[in-house]
């Protein structure tokens, strides 16, 4: 094995080699590798250790680690995209191996597009009898049915009943929601929905990050931070020539907190994901390719479905912010004024700035803008100016991207950015406001690109509706649609 090398377009299997929980450390180990060669091993570790399993518990934990094994699996696999996986340790039955290609087929679609890759056809899951938890089944089976039907969204919510016998086993789980905090807007307007309406709740992160930390902070509520450690192999490989790109880290940041869930005995996951989700980028000569598909709606339901089934039947996975519009949570968010010095929606800040507080905001990306432009109908200009350093719409260095956000002569960024509907809106709304109507770009949208546009494209109003497709328990439903129209 020393002497195998990373050759990608050589590599022919990926294997999803095995994983194992140490419930004295809360450490899973989740191994991959390809072909025969290194062992890839990433581990995720959950707070909160020792962790007493046993009967039904113990076996949704191993359910929930084997979900975790093949949603993680995305960020090895695409360094190859060989033609043949393999799970070794255990089975999968076909619903499992139809939902694993449709999150690997839509949550790698713009990784596909960026490298000139075609992957319909090539992602298929070996189908094989799921062996009992504890015990492994592996080898290779029938391809599952088609994967980009296997997450179609319906129209309408599903009630429990509606969404498949389960094959797993009520826990009791304690009523807790466990929240995912991203240190953005989103998730802040969800905790202080949760907060307000009294609904027991820990605040939870992956990762490292003293930006995400301090905002947890700033809650005052407890925190689970989870520790996750990449394979080191995939970095070299990285410089090797393997093929690089956006994952779907949605998927994998919702299996990790299933796991963690069920660790801790808790029946909510709850993340805030509002419906622009769904919506992606328009390509001309492609079609959409959605940036944020495992925020989508699709996706919710198709997880929330797999969990109800093969882990607990008695957790809940749902997104708080689905019915909103990303303006509609601005307008939320625009309400609270307890995190203006902590949150940031910024991507770049991790990336170029690097996590000092005090650069919160770069004031030049696709997230920078579009969280701009969508606060600025419902906060006051100073209150907006002293969060970003800088007022971003009178600066016409920054055209092209507002531009790209409206897809006037560009297409939607790949980011995770509201509708282009949205971002015309919130200008048009903009061009109303004596103290925003003579800065450039508002005047420039206002003389330029309004005059193309119908009116029913520039109004805010029928973005502010809450929509009936969500996941949101029914009673809890109820009162939080009383506490978003207070």
């Amino acid at each position: 094995m020393t002497d195998w090398t990373f050759k990608r377009d050589a590599i022919e299997v990926f294997r999803f080699v095995r994983c194992e929980l140490d419930a004295a450390t809360g450490v899973a180990r989740l191994v991959y590798a390809f072909e025969d060669g290194p062992e890839l091993v990433e581990t995720v570790t959950v707070p909160g250790a020792p962790f007493e399993l046993d009967g039904a518990r113990a076996d949704a934990v191993e359910q929930a680690l084997r979900l975790l094994h093949l949603m993680a699996g995305v960020s090895y696999y695409k360094a190859a995209v060989p033609g043949e996986i393999r799970i070794d340790g255990y089975g999968i039955d076909a619903d499992t191996a139809a939902f694993m290609e449709a999150v690997y087929l839509n949550g790698l679609g713009e990784f596909a597009y960026r490298n000139g890759l075609d992957l319909h056809g090539r992602i298929r899951f070996p189908v094989s009898p799921p062996s009992p938890p504890g015990r492994g089944a592996g080898g290779e089976g029938a391809r599952s049915d088609d994967a980009a039907a296997a997450v179609e969204p319906s129209p309408q919510p599903l009630s429990r009943g509606e969404r498949g016998s389960s094959d797993a086993q009520a826990l009791g789980l304690r009523t807790q929601a466990l929240v995912a905090i991203g240190g953005g807007k989103d998730s802040l307007v969800s905790i202080e929905a949760l907060r307000a309406l009294g609904v027991d709740q820990t605040v939870a992160w992956i990762g490292g990050s003293q930006l995400i930390k301090a905002c947890a902070e700033r809650t005052g509520l407890p925190t689970l931070n989870i520790g996750r450690a990449l394979a080191p192999q995939l970095f070299d490989y990285n410089r090797q020539g393997a093929w690089n790109g956006h994952i779907p880290v949605t998927a994998v940041n919702s299996a990790i907190l299933v796991l963690a869930a069920l660790l801790h005995g808790v029946d909510q996951v709850v993340f805030s994901n509002e419906r622009s989700a769904s919506y992606g980028s328009l390509i001309e000569g492609t079609g959409e390719v959605n940036h944020q598909w495992s925020k989508g709606w699709a996706f919710e339901q198709a997880f929330a479905s797999h969990v109800r089934r093969h882990v607990a039947p008695d957790l809940e996975y749902y997104s708080l912010l689905r019915p909103l519009s990303e303006l509609a949570v601005a307008r939320q968010f625009a309400r609270i004024d307890r995190y203006d010095a902590h949150f940031s929606s910024c991507n770049r800040n991790f990336h170029i700035l690097g996590e000092r507080p005090t650069h919160r905001w770069c004031g030049v990306c696709p997230k920078c803008h579009f969280v701009f432009l969508a606060l600025a109908p419902f906060m006051a200009k100073p209150r907006l100016m002293r969060i970003f350093g800088r007022n971003l719409l009178d600066d016409t260095a920054q055209t092209a991207g507002f531009d790209a956000l409206m897809e006037y002569r560009d297409h939607k960024p790949f980011e995770c950015v509201g509708e282009a509907r949205e971002s015309r809106a919130a200008m048009a709304a903009l061009t109303q406001r004596p103290e925003w109507r003579e800065d450039a770009l508002v005047e420039r949208f206002a003389r330029e690109i309004a005059p193309q546009l119908a009116g029913d494209e520039l109004a805010i109003e029928p973005l502010m509706v809450l929509d009936d497709a969500h996941g949101i328990p029914p009673a809890l439903w109820e009162r939080l649609r009383a506490h978003l129209a207070a």
